[in-house]
């Protein structure tokens, strides 16, 4: 995927990962600031881009994030641009949680 589009959905992922535990109410989005995510908000937006090698490793942090309870997200791509019209999945945000927690799923991964 082209760097554009690697950065894009990336950004996809950090947003929605921060959104997952919104609701709406009374015509507001509200968002839970617990003990991770409230930092996270309130703080600096810290993230790490890590490597996977394949779409069987990317479902495979999303569901390891899913089973530890993390917030999480899983983008997939509508193909429209690249991937041949072809649904794809792209990237996976875990967190926004402590660095402790995210590192216990994604801490082997290479930096990209």
């Amino acid at each position: 995927m082209r760097q554009g589009k690697a950065v894009s959905q990336g950004s996809h992922a950090a947003l929605a990962g921060a959104l997952s535990r919104s609701y709406v109410q009374d015509n507001e989005l509200r968002i839970p600031l617990d003990a991770d995510v409230g930092p996270w908000l309130l703080g600096r937006f810290t993230k790490t881009v890590v490597h996977v090698p394949d779409e069987a490793s990317l479902l495979a942090i999303h569901k390891q994030a899913q089973d530890a309870g993390l917030p999480c997200a899983l983008i997939q791509d509508a193909g429209l641009t690249e991937f041949k019209g072809v649904p794809t999945y792209t990237a996976v945000a875990v967190g926004p949680a402590l660095k402790e927690k995210v590192d216990r799923i994604t801490g082997h991964l290479p930096l990209l």
